[in-house]
């Protein structure tokens, strides 16, 4: 019997968005896939496969070498394994203070350790969320915000690199015009590249017309805006992430 959850390599490759090829060459070269066979001697891949090499590109785009990078990725967590609230603490007590260096170990670290989702659903978007109730409260300052805000959306761009290579379906992603919060849509954006998607990133501000250009261009299955409440949402269709 097979495994109703297994992967064949050709599935294994839409769903990441890495070629066959390098797909067994990642396999070959570092061990990365753990693939088991079927009774005709098909090789099956699971899950946890998938993680990896989702794990394998994350590193890969923060700036590892290869074989750094497949180190890491095979001490990630599988799917599904919690994540640990004391490194978004971490992270938090590093912003607040302003201290570049300690929020980009604790960054680092939490990429060895998590897996993308754990790592933008259970800390990032989770931070974000607590920093702007801090910030209503006033227990956040305004640069303690912008701070934070600078530090993660180019730690997020830099995991970003590539994203419009996917070989999955095409996403054009933007905000509202006047809307200056992204950080929300480039994590939606990230998740998708995770799963194969080609990524096409306006960013913040972008009028409509502008949209309705990239979108004739590239003819995608997914146009999403993003507008925070602060934002004329009569421009606005909904927001891509809570």
């Amino acid at each position: 019997m097979v495994d109703a959850g297994a992967l064949r390599i050709g599935e294994l490759s839409r769903r990441s968005g890495v070629s066959p090829e390098l797909l067994r060459a990642w396999e070959r070269r570092y061990g990365l896939l753990q693939p088991t066979r079927s009774a005709g001697g098909l090789r099956l891949y699971s899950a946890d496969d998938l993680t990896r090499v989702q794990a394998m590109q994350q590193h890969l785009a923060a700036g590892f070498a290869a074989a750094e990078a497949a180190a890491l990725a095979t001490q990630t967590p599988a799917a599904g394994e919690p994540a640990f609230p004391a490194a978004k603490d971490e992270l938090a007590a590093a912003l607040s203070s302003f201290d570049d260096g300690a929020a980009h170990a604790v960054f680092d670290a939490m990429l060895a350790r998590f897996s993308l989702d754990t790592l933008l659903q259970d800390v990032v978007v989770s931070y974000l969320h607590e920093l702007g109730e801090r910030w209503e409260r006033g227990e956040a300052s305004i640069a303690q915000e912008h701070f934070a805000s600078a530090f993660l959306r180019g730690r997020l761009l830099g995991l970003a690199r590539g994203w419009g290579r996917g070989i999955g379906p095409t996403a054009v992603l933007a905000c509202a015009p006047g809307e200056q919060h992204d950080l929300g849509l480039i994590a939606f954006g990230l998740a998708l590249r995770a799963r194969g998607w080609c990524i096409v990133y306006l960013g913040p501000d972008t009028p409509i017309a502008s949209v309705a250009d990239a979108a004739r261009s590239c003819e995608p299955t997914v146009v999403r805006k993003a507008v925070t409440a602060s934002t004329d949402r009569e421009t606005a269709v909904e927001k891509p992430m809570q």
